[in-house]
């Protein structure tokens, strides 16, 4: 192997929010990534930024120098340390020209996989194979995920664990290629966060009461920041709470919030009320539709989904009034902005996500039902 490509992170923030729905508890996790660098367009989200924790690593980057055939990337994780090191695998990392995935091994002398990876210590070294044809242009985009991610080639089963103290940890970044650097990761557990190294982000969630408006719609109960409790459903009647997100950040090409549930909204005894509609997991914003109750099909007893007041996001089909789409273990974008923001401004600093359920009279009675929402937020410089 020859070579390594090497960048510098600019600085990028991802916050993470865990909601509890109806009576669950409530953890939330951010990360910061502060580096003076050349590279641009720097974001690096973790799954999970709480001391500790095992967490998926996310790079994306666009560099100015390129990367050329033979070269290598070495990611130093040693501060902290980030542990885990000996059991990450080739499976366990992808590597993206652009939007082109890049064929990774644990060599470059075998075959003609285009990337060789290897773990030295707490050191990773990603090699472009001589010979191989793999490369990265100038101005070219990068995407590295570490983790159990991973899927090109293989399902990743392995990730990275944060180190057990909240602080902040460097990262050092070098190779062979042209652009060196280092980069800052804190792992904290807290709703806001707020980057003082040359940039500023915080994330908030807020209770909204019920009788208020989330696009187009009208609230019937209220939340907290923690909570969303619908109490007890009505059957052929669609109940519907809120929570209002803020932004304040001086990030140049803004952010993007997320939100995934961890699991089914499931009762103790094993029933789940699906997700919108009729189990179909909708991912395109659609008029509320009620379950079709279909004796037999228990998907269709129950469903629930979600709204956004931001009509502009980054998604590919975005949110009309009164229009809903699954809640899902996938993230769904419901909040983003292309600038900075002072947290105020609807679908600019601040937005009111909703979050409908409906149930027939054929769905599983229980007092438990429960699930787990998480917020991620990714600011962009």
């Amino acid at each position: 192997m020859s070579g390594m490509k090497s960048f510098r992170l600019l600085k990028a923030v991802a916050a993470f929010v865990s909601v509890g729905l109806l009576f669950w508890s409530t953890n939330f996790h951010s990360s910061w990534l502060v580096s003076a660098a050349s590279i641009a367009n720097v974001s690096d989200t973790l799954s999970d930024s709480s001391p500790g924790s095992a967490s998926n690593h996310t790079i994306v980057f666009t560099t100015p120098t390129g990367i050329s055939n033979g070269e290598t990337i070495t990611i130093d994780f040693s501060d902290g340390p980030f542990t885990g090191t000996s059991s990450i695998a080739a499976t366990d990392i992808d590597v993206q020209d652009g939007a082109t995935d890049l064929s990774v091994s644990t060599d470059c002398t075998v075959g003609s996989d285009e990337i060789g990876i290897s773990f030295s210590g707490a050191v990773l070294t990603i090699e472009f194979c001589p010979g191989d044809g793999a490369s990265i242009a100038a101005n070219g985009s990068t995407t590295i995920e570490i983790g159990d991610h991973a899927s090109f080639g293989g399902s990743g089963s392995n990730q990275l664990v944060n180190p057990s103290v909240t602080g902040s940890y460097e990262i050092g970044i070098a190779g062979t290629q042209t652009d060196t650097g280092e980069t800052e990761v804190v792992i904290i557990d807290t709703v806001t966060v707020t980057a003082t190294v040359d940039t500023t982000f915080t994330f908030q969630v807020l209770a909204v009461g019920g009788g208020q408006t989330v696009n187009g719609v009208t609230t019937t109960g209220s939340s907290t920041p923690t909570t969303l409790a619908f109490g007890n459903l009505t059957q052929g009647v669609a109940s519907t709470t809120a929570q209002e997100l803020r932004v304040v950040t001086n990030a140049s090409q803004g952010y993007v919030v997320t939100v995934a549930q961890d699991g089914e909204f499931m009762s103790s005894g094993g029933a789940i009320i699906d997700s919108f509609r009729d189990g179909d997991y909708t991912t395109t914003p659609t008029s509320w539709f009620s379950p079709a109750a279909q004796p037999g099909d228990p998907t269709t007893f129950g469903h629930w989904g979600l709204t956004s007041d931001d009509a502009t996001t980054t998604r590919s089909a975005e949110f009309t009034s009164n229009s809903w789409v699954a809640a899902s273990t996938t993230p769904v974008v419901v909040m983003s902005h292309t600038g900075p923001t002072d947290g105020t401004g609807t679908g600019e600093g601040t937005t009111r996500v909703g979050y409908r359920v409906e149930i027939s009279a054929l769905q599983e009675a229980s007092d438990a039902y429960s699930t787990t929402l998480r917020y991620v937020a990714t600011p962009i410089f």
